[in-house]
């Protein structure tokens, strides 16, 4: 099948930015009085919006968090990202195939749009994304697993929702790539296979990728 549009996920699929974010994160989370390990981040926030964070929380403790939460957190993401944030190792090589082939594409992520704009700046995928190009979250409400999001961006992208392929490594994205209609592609790199049971195919190099969209 040739897809009218891919949509990417960002952390961990084009910027490698879940292992910094989980670390600060279950690094906030314990400073806190809520102790959290990074494998508890990546198996329980991994791929979430920041609600899902503080609903997580909520549920689980009867408390809730700091008011400024989210901007102490973001501070502390956004100065480590200038530090060390990379893009994935080959994500560019496949975007410059489906530039190539003509495929359009975009990004959709649980992370804000300052968050998607800093890390693509540090890395220098903005030459690949502009405005036109980015969605997140915040332009929908509820992030994924809800649908939302990847139905948002195809409908902005002018695709019908069966004629896109989702480029994900949560199960949280996953599931909301399958709720949409969509065909999603499972990236392996972090997650294991199995937690990304029901994607329309796996790979663990961006190399495969290109032979699967393009």
């Amino acid at each position: 099948m040739r897809y009218e549009l891919v949509i990417f996920d960002n952390d961990g699929v084009l910027v490698d930015s879940e292992p910094i974010s989980n670390q600060l994160l279950a690094a906030y989370l314990s400073e806190l009085g809520h102790p959290t390990t990074y494998e508890e981040s990546i198996r329980d926030y991994m791929g979430s919006a920041m609600h899902r964070i503080h609903d997580l929380v909520l549920e689980r403790t009867g408390q809730r968090l700091p008011d400024d939460f989210d901007d102490v957190f973001h501070a502390r993401v956004f100065a480590a990202f200038e530090r060390e944030l990379k893009p994935v190792a080959g994500m560019t090589g496949v975007l410059e195939k489906l530039t190539a082939g003509g495929v359009p594409y975009c990004v959709a992520s649980s992370g804000s749009h300052e968050r998607i704009r800093v890390g693509h700046r540090t890395t220098g995928l903005d030459r690949w994304f502009d405005d036109a190009r980015i969605f997140s979250s915040q332009d929908v409400g509820r992030g994924k697993p809800a649908p939302d999001l990847f139905l948002y961006a195809a409908e902005r992208m002018g695709v019908a929702p069966e004629r896109c392929a989702v480029v994900e490594d949560s199960p949280l994205g996953v599931r909301a790539a399958l709720a949409a209609g969509m065909d999603v592609f499972g990236f392996t790199a972090m997650t294991p296979a199995a937690k990304l049971a029901g994607a329309t195919q796996l790979f663990s190099e961006p190399g495969q990728l290109t032979d699967l969209l393009v």
